[in-house]
């Protein structure tokens, strides 16, 4: 995320302070008049006279005024895409998509004071929590489109993509969400590493660890027909151990 809403930095080989770009400065401007004035009173042309620009130059960094207060989720949207193409098909689909998601979470922690602001900002205005949720399902999309073409082969392919992407949406926002009430303090990565472990042990597919400490003699295998009804497969296995 960028550093709206902070302080301009200043250069280090002199105290003069620099001037922030104009894209964070139009955000660092409307935050300001929506914390003082409120949003629905807050126009454009009150935020480009704040930040001493034109409408045009406004309406280059954003389509409307709901844009300015998302304004990094478009850059994560892509950033998050390329990191699902870059992976290569012997990757635990499950546990990239929990990856992917992580990136929205440090957007969020690369600056914490403008992320409870936004949080509580749209708490308060309707169209800007409809607005997040839109954003919120593109997030999902792309998940699920990379797991639907992961999971191709599989008869319910399909229907788990959408179950698992909704699942780590549903974990990621979640633990995100508790941070941002909290004002920010704790450890938000490990709250949303704890969220995205659930998902992960519900629905990954990593390989089974052996079984520790095992004796050779308690180990019984059963070969049984595919399809076979489970109470034929129970019988077998009972019909073995009695054998034995």
């Amino acid at each position: 995320m960028s550093s709206s809403g902070t302080a301009p930095r200043r250069d280090e080989k002199s105290d003069t302070a620099v001037k922030p770009p104009m894209r964070d400065a139009l955000v660092a401007a409307a935050f300001r008049l929506f914390l003082e004035r409120g949003y629905e009173q807050t126009t454009v042309d009150d935020i480009v006279a704040l930040a001493g620009v034109g409408r045009r130059s406004f309406f280059r960094y954003f389509p409307s005024k709901e844009d300015v207060v998302f304004p990094d989720h478009e850059r994560c949207l892509t950033d998050m895409t390329d990191f699902l193409a870059s992976g290569d098909d012997t990757e635990e689909p499950v546990r990239r998509v929990c990856d992917a998601a992580r990136l929205v979470l440090r957007m969020y922690a690369e600056n914490p004071d403008f992320s409870v602001q936004r949080y509580r900002l749209t708490k308060q205005v309707p169209g800007l929590r409809a607005y997040e949720l839109s954003v919120v399902w593109r997030y999902e999309r792309a998940l699920a489109d990379y797991l639907r073409r992961r999971l191709r082969d599989r008869r319910d392919g399909t229907l788990r993509a959408d179950v698992v992407a909704a699942a780590v949406v549903a974990a990621h926002n979640n633990a995100l969400r508790s941070w941002l009430r909290s004002d920010g303090e704790g450890d938000a990565e490990a709250a949303v590493d704890h969220a995205l472990g659930l998902v992960q042990s519900a629905f990954g597919t990593g390989p089974v660890p052996p079984v520790a400490d095992q004796a050779e003699d308690d180990v019984v295998v059963v070969v049984s027909r595919r399809g076979a009804p489970l109470w034929r497969v129970v019988q077998e296995i009972e019909t073995t151990l009695a054998r034995d």
